[in-house]
């Protein structure tokens, strides 16, 4: 049987989740809590193998705390949070705490279930969304890689003129300004600007210093 302890502040969604588990032939309520302070001492004084545990109860945070200090006594206690967003946060968030996993709150009877079953067995299904993760951020930072990559070798082509210009567009100055601080005709920089946007890939002047404020290399300049 899968020992079950459930933390909601919420009475009848907590009476709910009991019953659910309950009525199931692999499963059993071993205790539930209104409080991150219950769930505590229930946790340390109670046989289970999996505790459901609302984020916000007394606090906003009070569940995520009670994790922590409930896990240091009793690190073989699996926890599934209960959250009302699901959000790439909230899996840094579980992670962080020691949560094998979380689950939205109202969603489908069969999902909570294989929820619960799935981090019984050794296999949380927070892993394929970790995985997803991991890989979003990989695919984030190669494109950013790339990105710098071009960019710094743009910037190693550029002549002494350009490198100027580039320097007077990341302090605000327009066309006409830049011409007056040069001394040379609007024309000139109109025909410098052109070279510019063309070997960075840009149609306007301002992708260029964007690109430079996201990449953070102003300094370059």
């Amino acid at each position: 049987m899968i020992r079950v302890l459930v933390a909601e502040d919420f009475d009848l969604l907590r009476e709910d989740l009991c019953d659910t588990i309950s009525q199931q032939p692999d499963m059993e309520v071993a205790g539930s809590a209104a409080s991150g302070r219950e769930i505590e001492a229930l946790a340390l004084a109670t046989p289970a193998d999996l505790i459901l545990m609302d984020i916000e109860m007394e606090t906003t945070t009070a569940g995520i705390r009670a994790t922590e200090r409930i896990l240091e006594h009793r690190p073989d206690l699996k926890i599934l949070f209960l959250t009302a967003h699901e959000t790439g946060n909230m899996i840094l968030t579980s992670m962080g705490a020691g949560a094998v996993d979380y689950i939205v709150k109202g969603c489908p009877e069969e999902e909570l279930l294989l929820h619960i079953r799935s981090a019984y067995d050794g296999h949380p299904m927070l892993e394929a969304k970790i995985q997803n993760l991991l890989l979003k951020e990989y695919s984030r930072l190669r494109s950013s890689e790339r990105s710098l990559l071009f960019f710094i070798s743009t910037v190693s082509q550029l002549t002494g003129a350009e490198r100027e210009l580039v320097r007077l567009l990341l302090d605000g100055k327009k066309v006409r300004e830049i011409a007056n601080i040069r001394c040379v005709e609007v024309v000139t920089v109109k025909t410098q600007v052109k070279s510019l946007l063309r070997k960075f890939g840009c149609t306007r002047t301002k992708e260029i210093v964007e690109i430079i404020r996201e990449l953070n290399v102003a300094h370059l300049f």
